[in-house]
């Protein structure tokens, strides 16, 4: 398992209550809210969907850095470390960003299996 099950369930807790589906993504777990990313885990800690629009807010908060996949500096992304994920005063707002941004846009509409 290549992300901390502890921090799985501090995120499904988090989320209790919205309807999220869990699927595996970047060799972890990813939280989705009508077919958008809200947050995941990782093996390094939790990532989140903050925006282009909330990026610089999100990166100003305590512990928040820039997800970085490989070389590339994914744009609206961020990231907690695993100690700093597992703390309700620096998770819960960005968290909080992430919701609000996911919550603002359309479903996505599921694309025919091919076959």
């Amino acid at each position: 398992m290549a992300f901390d099950p502890g921090l799985a369930q501090l995120l499904r807790d988090d989320l209790a209550g919205e309807a999220v589906v869990e699927t595996a993504m970047f060799g972890g777990l990813c939280f989705l809210a009508g077919g958008h990313m809200i947050c995941g885990l990782h093996k390094g800690g939790t990532m989140y969907r903050v925006g282009k629009d909330r990026y610089a807010e999100a990166l100003a908060l305590p512990g928040v850095r820039a997800m970085q996949m490989g070389a590339r500096t994914m744009a609206g992304m961020v990231t907690l470390s695993l100690e700093d994920s597992a703390e309700d005063r620096l998770r819960g707002p960005v968290l909080a960003m992430a919701r609000a941004v996911v919550r603002a846009l359309p479903p996505k509409v599921a694309k025919p299996k091919k076959g």
